[in-house]
């Protein structure tokens, strides 16, 4: 078989392959770079996001007998009360290990702290938050005013709102990070006392490896 000779005629010109224009080269440009730059975005993100799981997910919370100037309640009532809600919480989060205790204010009787919550690894903390707030509304009446506050130097998510109840409003606030959730019972502070108050506990119960 002969080869077929694709040599274009004498005189005929060759037909070039269709350049890029100098605007569409910087159009293609602009998308690749705009892509390497929302990967490198991407990829931070997770970089930070990975970062502050390790950090934040190996806690663990102690109960000592005091902190915060309050007075670990053993009494019966108090333990009962505790146990209930860290029953309650069991049931909508499966935590590693939980805390249910009652801090006696030396000052007022009626000033107690109730803590209850737990540690385990939490992806979203901002979420198991609010599970904690609503299961407080389902038994105590509803939370208003519900706002972020300052988490402090451990970091994490920490809100504060008001317990609406016919015996009486009560200040909570709760925090949650990477390897904990806790919720606090405030009576008689306001919620910038509360908060307050519960980043000093904060500092003093939880740990990290």
């Amino acid at each position: 078989m002969q080869p077929i000779d694709v040599t274009p005629p004498p005189g005929e010109p060759v037909e070039e392959p269709p350049a890029t224009s100098p605007r569409r080269r910087r159009a293609r440009l602009v998308v690749l770079g705009s892509l390497a730059t929302v990967g490198l975005v991407g990829a931070a993100f997770v970089g930070t996001i990975g970062w502050r799981v390790m950090q934040e997910k190996d806690a663990s919370l102690q109960t000592p007998v005091e902190v915060a100037g309050l007075r670990l309640d053993e009494s019966a009532r108090a333990q009962e009360t505790a146990d209930y809600l860290r029953t309650a919480i069991g049931a909508r989060i499966d935590l590693d290990q939980s805390i249910g205790v009652v801090y006696a204010d030396p000052a007022s009787a009626n000033r107690s702290v109730l803590l209850f919550g737990g540690t385990t690894l939490i992806w979203t903390p901002g979420s198991d938050l609010d599970t904690l707030f609503e299961l407080l509304s389902d038994d105590t009446g509803a939370v208003n005013d519900l706002h972020e506050v300052d988490a402090g130097g451990l970091g994490g998510v920490m809100k504060c709102g008001e317990s609406v109840a016919p015996e009486g409003n009560t200040t909570v606030c709760g925090w949650a990070d990477h390897g904990s959730v806790v919720l606090a019972l405030l009576p008689g502070r306001t919620q910038d006392e509360g908060g307050a108050l519960l980043r000093q506990i904060r500092g003093s119960i939880q740990k990290r490896e």
